[in-house]
C-alpha cells in the first residue's frame, strides 16, 4: 500500500520532480530521461512516482508549462506597463524580446530537437486541450491592456502566437540563415493586423 503524504509533502515532492526533470532532460534529452532516472535522484519509491503523474511526458509537459506560464506572465506585466499607449512597434519588439529569452531558456533544445514533438504527441487530448484554452485566457488578459485589440478574435491571435513559437520546430526545413528574419517577419504581420487602424 502506498505511502500517505501530508500536503506539504507532496508539494515538496512535485517540486524536486520538476527540478529533476528539468535537470535531466537538458543534460539528456527527453528520450533518455527515464522514470527510473527522476525516481533515483529524488529518492522516492517508483510507485510513489504514479501517485503523481501517470506518465514522465506529463512531468515533462508541467515542467514546460511552468516555464511558458512565467514567460507569458514577463509578457503581460510589460504590456500593462504602458498603460493602454503601446504602439504596434514597442509590441512587435517586445514580442520579439519574448522570443528571445525562449531561445535562451530549457525549452529552446526541446523545441529545436524534436523532444518538445515527442512529449506533445504522448499527451492524453484533453491535457493538449486545457493547454490550448489557457493559451487563449492569457491572450484575453493581454488584449485588455491593448484598446486596438478590442474586437479581434482572440482564439486566432491565441493560435497565431502559439505558431510563432512552434515553428521552431522546423527551423531546418525554414533555413537557419533566414529563420530569425522570418520569426520577425511573423511578430510584424501579426502585430500590423492586431494594431490595424492605429494611426500613431
Amino acid at each position: 500500500m502506498p505511502k500517505s503524504y501530508s500536503a506539504s509533502e507532496r508539494e515538496q515532492i512535485v517540486k524536486r520532480l520538476k527540478h529533476e526533470a528539468k535537470r535531466l532532460i537538458a543534460q539528456y534529452g527527453v528520450k533518455k530521461t527515464s522514470v527510473d532516472e527522476l525516481v533515483k535522484s529524488v529518492n522516492i519509491p517508483k510507485g510513489t512516482f504514479y501517485l503523481f503523474y501517470s506518465s514522465k511526458e506529463l512531468l515533462i509537459f508541467d515542467v514546460i508549462l511552468e516555464e511558458h506560464e512565467a514567460i507569458q506572465k514577463d509578457f503581460i506585466k510589460a504590456i500593462a506597463a504602458f498603460n493602454g499607449q503601446i504602439t504596434q512597434t514597442q509590441f512587435s519588439e517586445l514580442m520579439y524580446q519574448i522570443y528571445q529569452r525562449v531561445t535562451k531558456s530549457f525549452l529552446y533544445p526541446l523545441m529545436t530537437n524534436g523532444d518538445l514533438e515527442l512529449v506533445i504527441r504522448k499527451l492524453p487530448s484533453e491535457v493538449a486541450a486545457e493547454h490550448v484554452q489557457s493559451d487563449d485566457f492569457a491572450a484575453e488578459s493581454l488584449f485588455k491592456l491593448i484598446p486596438q485589440a478590442a474586437d479581434k478574435n482572440i482564439a486566432l491571435y491565441s493560435a497565431a502566437f502559439r505558431g510563432i513559437f512552434l515553428m521552431a520546430l522546423h527551423k531546418n526545413e525554414i533555413g537557419e540563415e533566414v529563420f530569425d528574419n522570418t520569426i520577425k517577419f511573423f511578430i510584424n504581420s501579426i502585430a500590423e493586423q492586431l494594431f490595424k487602424g492605429e494611426t500613431t
